[in-house]
């Protein structure tokens, strides 16, 4: 039934396309099915230049003959079509599940519109019950967790970090060839503090918090998809 919804809340999304315009792609299960549905509408006529935010996203366009390009060819995007993990009142959100963070961020800060679709599970009052994905460098690696520790128990003493592994217990890399940490606050006090703290650290590339990006998320349920934005 979850992926119903989030086929629901893609179809929503579809709405804010033109034929023209470019758009960034995102990663994840939700934002699959907005790539699937698009492909449709370009198998049919729909003209557009789109940015993938992984590997995964850009294997899956080509497949349905979606046109790519990069960011070096292109000044901005009209709009970006991505998914979260969390999205609170204030539409920020927690993304990084899928592994791309670095890349959705990004291409979400080089886009006019950032539009977010999920299912209504996603929907929080709080960041933080779901674990933040921070982005690390190899190098340093030990050194760059004990200070995510440290400087995480500052903002919450249930903090509890673990190094994300692969399907065949080695760890995951990111399509940049970084390191992933969970970080588990169970709930995260002061968002756009943690940020900045987050971003001091020399070995951290980039966090999974998406704070002022979104400008309408796109939630599907039982009773429909609901349009918020601020």
């Amino acid at each position: 039934m979850a992926d119903d919804f989030k086929r629901m809340a893609a179809v929503a999304a579809l709405d804010e396309m033109s034929s023209g315009m470019r758009i960034g792609l995102g990663t994840g299960s939700t934002a699959a099915h907005f790539v699937d549905l698009l492909g449709a509408r370009v198998a049919e006529g729909f003209e557009c230049i789109c940015v993938p935010t992984s590997e995964r996203t850009a294997e899956q366009a080509r497949g349905l003959n979606i046109p790519l390009t990069d960011l070096d060819e292109l000044e901005h995007l009209d709009v970006t079509v991505d998914g979260a993990d969390e999205i609170d009142p204030d539409l920020n959100l927690i993304k990084g599940a899928g592994g791309a963070l670095l890349r959705e961020k990004i291409v979400a800060h080089a886009t006019k519109r950032f539009v977010v679709i999920a299912d209504q599970t996603k929907l929080v009052d709080e960041l933080g019950s779901f674990a933040l994905p921070i982005e690390v460098n190899i190098f340093g690696f030990g050194t760059t967790r004990r200070a995510i520790a440290e400087a995480g128990a500052r903002f919450s003493p249930e903090l509890a970090l673990s190094q994300r592994m692969n399907g065949t217990g080695k760890p995951y890399l990111t399509d940049g060839g970084h390191m992933i940490i969970d970080a588990s606050f169970g709930r995260i006090s002061d968002a756009r503090a943690l940020s900045g703290v987050l971003l001091e650290i020399p070995g951290v590339v980039q966090h999974g918090l998406f704070l002022d990006m979104c400008a309408v998320a796109y939630v599907a349920g039982p009773e429909g998809v609901q349009k918020l934005q601020h």
